[in-house]
């Protein structure tokens, strides 16, 4: 910008006021999306099911909690309440603190959730002094006080630290003026205005449910107790124990593992001075089987996941963390990966959406369509003149594309209600053949013929010899599964089912048949085995005998029970194939396990190797591609480094080591080789040298050792 002024001097223009623009999350989604002239609708679906997903889940939690979170609330009321009666027993209990130790389970990321519901809850109905703390922000005592009153005064709180006496700007002495001395003495003041301005003064209380509401009780809530330090713990225990009387205060501990680790963080000393009852949430695997059967293996739910991807997901919450919202993310995840990579995943909505974007697909989503595998195979079943038809006329290919989308949303009616009919009767059996809970089964399905396992028929074999009762009883269970079902083919079924179960029924009031007499051919082989000694004659006549057996004439129950589980078996060949038998089911269906794998089961050394050994491979520099066990010179100091030590054993010699650093870093910088100076060591390639060695140890690939002074120890072998 050109000035003009009398005098010289230094003149500063200021950024105009116009804010830097960011990309939006529908920018970054768009950027360097496959198929991008569809890219904005598929961001919105993504969007909307991203939502969907977080709203039931969180729903769903709040449901599992209902149960605990209201015994909770009750154990708060009645606490608070026992303060106001005299008698011994109550008198005694009021001398302690009252605690519930709530067992959550390891499932830490969840807890978080579990809290915020509780603290909602306790605030709207119980009390409104709720205050919540973590092991890593109460170090020490003074900071557990300062947390604890921070957050039931609502303002801050100053502690006396004789380390810390430095200058303080205008801003924080400001606060100061504001802030109030950290103690239960001043808890005890605030409290007291704080109740007496809910009481009229001159009236009497006229019941201990009024004077509750009025002196409601001090919630502090513990989030994750293994983590605190015991010692701090004790001290504040210690001195809530003497405010007792004058404070209504409560704990809420929270525990992963064990009640027990009350019993060895505390000593019997502190523990005697809490009242501790005890409270069990759900296990976080009835969590994640409930989240499976309410979200994923559902009809509304378009969006679907490949069987290698679900096994990805369970077995990192099996072996990694129990989370339940680490498996919703891992959902989300697959979810928004799908409709960034499948430019056909505009068609994974409604079927009534998808109906209608299928009529506005262009000719590149057509020709998509048309290298689907799944479609490849539905075009080679059909005729020679509507293969050709199929991959000329784009009008008739979209009508074809509707009625197979239709065809895909009535398998996922039929599909459902059958699987969960066919684990109704399976998870009662001993051993659970096929699984005991649902995703077993879905897995199984989701890979391969689940009637051709070899699972599927023990189980059938066992569900024969099932006794009456208990098969009316699996099968009344399967009819209330069909009821709630919309599809047409599985209304037909629940009919047959319902018909089945009526003929059971009269079994019960038609008088038995006396039995057939029996036979002489089948009583013939028995007579003639005491007779017979030749090994021939004897296995002539177990065979007859086993043959007469199969010729048995069959009760009227165990003709319909067969009848009943032809049926079952004949729903589950009809209605349980693979979704890759589906034409477009890459539509609708996420199959890419390594990535999920990649981006949830991280592997950090790995990751780190990768960097030091290939730094193009994160930096996509064309510098510094290099052939496999060479050092490019143009690469990070401790890349260079980090590929020197690999030539080392397992002692390296730091001189011998910087020099080759210096050779390495010389010839980066362009020196002539045949110079005199070239590869000498100067004070910044000493300095780099020490920089990116320390910055190995601190990576855990070297260490110092006591053998040889000028050396260091290797401590990684083998490489990426």
């Amino acid at each position: 910008m050109s000035t003009s002024s009398v005098s010289k001097g230094c003149f500063v223009f200021k950024p105009s006021a116009k804010k830097k623009k960011t990309l939006s999350l529908e920018d970054h989604f768009i950027h360097g999306c496959e198929g991008a002239e569809k890219s904005k609708t598929r961001f919105q679906l993504c969007q909307e099911l991203w939502d969907q997903i977080k709203t039931d889940t969180e729903l769903l939690q709040d449901e599992l909690n209902r149960k605990i979170l209201d015994s909770l609330l009750d154990f708060t009321r009645k606490c608070s309440s026992t303060r106001q009666h005299s008698d011994w027993a109550s008198h005694m209990r009021a001398s302690e603190i009252p605690t519930a130790a709530l067992v959550l389970g390891v499932n830490v990321p969840d807890h978080d959730m579990t809290f915020q519901s509780l603290s909602e809850l306790l605030q709207q109905s119980v009390t409104p002094h709720v205050a919540s703390v973590q092991a890593k922000e109460c170090v020490a005592l003074k900071h557990l006080m300062k947390r604890v009153l921070e957050r039931l005064l609502g303002t801050d709180v100053t502690v006396d630290d004789d380390d810390n006496e430095e200058e303080e700007t205008e801003q924080t002495r400001a606060n100061l003026h504001k802030s109030v001395h950290c103690s239960l003495s001043t808890l005890c003041d605030w409290y007291t205005t704080k109740t007496k301005k809910s009481v009229t003064p001159g009236k009497k209380r006229s019941s201990p449910v009024k004077d509750d509401l009025q002196q409601p009780p001090i919630v502090i809530i513990f989030k994750d107790l293994e983590a605190f330090n015991a010692k701090v713990l004790q001290d504040f225990i210690l001195i809530c124990s003497r405010y007792i009387e004058r404070l209504p205060l409560m704990f809420i501990f929270g525990i992963a593992t064990s009640p027990s680790t009350i019993q060895h963080m505390l000593p019997h000393s502190v523990s005697s001075l809490l009242c501790i009852e005890l409270f069990q949430s759900l296990s976080c695997t009835q969590h994640l089987a409930t989240v499976i059967d309410k979200l994923i293996l559902t009809t509304w739910f378009p969006f679907k996941l490949n069987g290698k991807v679900m096994q990805v997901l369970i077995s990192i919450f099996l072996y990694h963390d129990f989370s339940v919202r680490n498996f919703i993310k891992g959902v989300q995840l697959a979810l928004l990966e799908h409709f960034h990579s499948q430019p056909l995943s505009v068609l994974c909505c409604r079927k009534k959406e998808a109906m209608l974007n299928v009529m506005q697909l262009g000719n590149h989503d057509l020709e998509r369509i048309r290298q689907l595998p799944s479609f490849k195979r539905y075009v080679e079943k059909q005729e020679p003149q509507e293969q050709e038809t199929l991959l000329k006329d784009d009008t008739h290919l979209k009508e074809v594309c509707q009625r197979l989308i239709k065809n895909l949303h009535k398998y996922h009616k039929n599909y459902y209600p059958t699987l969960r009919c066919l684990h109704t009767l399976t998870s009662s059996l001993p051993r659970y053949p096929l699984g005991k809970q649902i995703r077993e089964l879905h897995l199984i399905c989701l890979e391969k013929n689940v009637w051709e396992n070899e699972e599927y028929h023990t189980a059938m074999k066992l569900l024969k010899m099932l006794a009456k009762d208990e098969l009316i009883s699996l099968l009344k269970k399967c009819v209330e599964i069909l009821q709630h079902a919309k599809s047409k083919k599985i209304k037909r079924a629940l009919l047959q089912l319902e018909a089945m179960l009526a003929k059971f029924k009269q079994l019960d009031t038609v008088a038995t048949e006396p039995p057939p007499p029996a036979e002489e051919s089948i009583i013939s082989p028995v007579k003639n085995l005491q007779k017979k000694t030749d090994l021939f004659q004897l296995q002539k006549a177990l065979l007859e005998m086993n043959e007469s057996r199969r010729s048995k004439k069959l009760s009227p129950f165990e003709v319909l029970r067969n009848e009943a589980l032809q049926f079952i078996d004949g729903l589950v060949q009809s209605h349980l194939s693979p979704p890759e038998s589906q034409t477009l089911n890459e539509v609708c269906y996420y199959s890419s396990s390594a990535t999920v794998r990649r981006h949830l089961n991280a592997a950090p050394r790995t990751s780190i190797q990768t960097a030091l050994n290939s730094p193009f491979y994160y930096l996509q520099n064309d510098r510094l591609k290099t052939e496999d066990g060479t050092v490019s010179n143009a690469a990070p100091d401790i890349c260079i480094v980090y590929k020197l030590h690999l030539e080392c054993g397992r002692l390296i010699n730091l001189f011998d080591w910087l020099e080759a650093f210096s050779t390495v870093v010389s010839a980066a910088e362009g020196n002539d080789p045949d110079s005199d100076s070239f590869g000498k060591v100067d004070d910044v390639k000493h300095a780099r040298f020490i920089r990116a060695v320390s910055e190995l140890e601190f990576l855990g690939f070297i260490k110092s050792t006591k053998q040889k002074t000028d050396h260091v120890a290797r401590i990684t072998w083998g490489g990426c």
